[in-house]
């Protein structure tokens, strides 16, 4: 995989050139495409009455390489999670000496170092890309808003079909003993309605994780997922993925939204459904705005793949089921304010799970 993924990185390169283009003016009009953004995440959180203040920063750096190349690149904090970027602030450390320490203890993570390539309604993308699979109401019933695939993908988008297809790996940061490689193939289809009230979103997918059955886990936990004796997955996982989604422009003044997802392991015999009931009202594009959302979400243990959804409910992974709310408050042009809130019963067990999250977002 890391051959092809580097050929063709190298391919698209040698195709951004134009002989008849001086140099100069290549590197002009990279500089004048060129788009840098940041955000820094201050976060205060009590997790089951553990309290910590933690972190998160995010800088992504793409410009154009021609008309129908784009280079995209972007480090964050949290090596080692990828479905965080959140470093736990430490007693005793001053701040002027965390970004020192973010590279000296290599926390830091390339986060997306893609080349996308456009073309009429459709997209390719080689390398570490951002995330590019629809999710209603940002559902991560199956995937984390952080995670980043690596591979070889493809996007179509109109008015009315958006489909993406991919070839991906699962990256390890290390390679413990008797590990092998676990390959992500990736179909999903979406079909959108204008209704006289609101736009509707049907959807499906297909996630297949090649490699998974006997395999050692890839982040040092299984997160919620069968294992044996000796912490090797005793599932594989093909999610089979079915939405609907309901969109309203207005209602009460402002825009609504709701779904219904559904996870199937088709792999799997045992503990192999998940859903996510989920509604947002409003949103924050202009200083005052808000937007409130709720989730009710039951997933079971192999139900989907633990290591790649939702890290923050329920403590990350599957194996529970339970309520989550959220608000976002835009205070100004560059700082939004939010608050998260989890409760859920674990296992079969069912303990009591509770998280709370408070957050400052300094865009920049």
């Amino acid at each position: 995989m890391k051959k092809i993924l580097l050929s063709a990185l190298v391919a698209a390169t040698i195709a951004s050139g134009n002989s008849e283009v001086a140099p100069q003016d290549n590197i002009n009009s990279f500089l004048e495409s060129v788009n840098v953004k940041g955000d820094l995440r201050l976060r205060y959180e009590n997790k089951d009455h553990t309290y910590r203040n933690r972190y998160r920063l995010r800088y992504s750096l793409s410009g154009n390489l021609n008309d129908n190349l784009r280079l995209e690149t972007a480090i964050s904090s949290g090596r080692g999670n990828p479905t965080s970027g959140n470093v736990t602030f430490r007693d005793g450390t001053s701040l002027s000496n965390y970004l020192e320490d973010l590279v000296e203890e290599d926390k830091i993570k390339l986060d997306i170092a893609d080349i996308k390539y456009s073309f009429d309604n459709s997209w390719l993308r080689v390398g570490k890309a951002k995330h590019h699979i629809y999710r209603p109401v940002k559902t991560q019933l199956i995937w984390d808003n952080d995670i980043r695939l690596e591979g070889v993908n493809y996007g179509y988008k109109d008015d009315s079909t958006m489909i993406r297809l991919g070839v991906n790996q699962v990256h390890r940061e290390e390679e413990p003993s008797g590990s092998k490689d676990i390959n992500i193939f990736l179909a999903q289809y979406v079909k959108s309605q204008k209704l006289s009230y609101a736009k509707l979103n049907l959807g499906t997918g297909y996630y297949y994780y090649d490699g998974v059955k006997g395999n050692t886990t890839p982040y040092g936990s299984n997160k919620g997922n069968s294992v044996d004796g000796n912490a090797l997955y005793t599932e594989d996982y093909g999610i089979l993925e079915t939405f609907a989604e309901l969109k309203y422009k207005d209602v009460m003044g402002m825009p609504f939204k709701t779904a219904l997802t559904l996870a199937y392991n088709t792999q799997a015999n045992d503990n192999n459904f998940g859903y996510d009931i989920s509604a947002q009202l409003g949103a924050t594009k202009n200083i005052g705005d808000w937007k409130a959302g709720v989730t009710y979400r039951d997933v079971e243990k192999d139900s989907v793949y633990g290591a790649h959804n939702d890290s923050d409910f329920s403590g990350g992974g599957t194996d529970s089921k339970g309520y989550y709310c959220k608000v976002k408050y835009k205070f100004a042009n560059n700082v939004d304010v939010a608050g998260w809130w989890n409760w859920s019963k674990l296992g079969d067990t069912e303990l009591d799970y509770h998280r709370t999250q408070l957050d400052v977002i300094l865009k920049f």
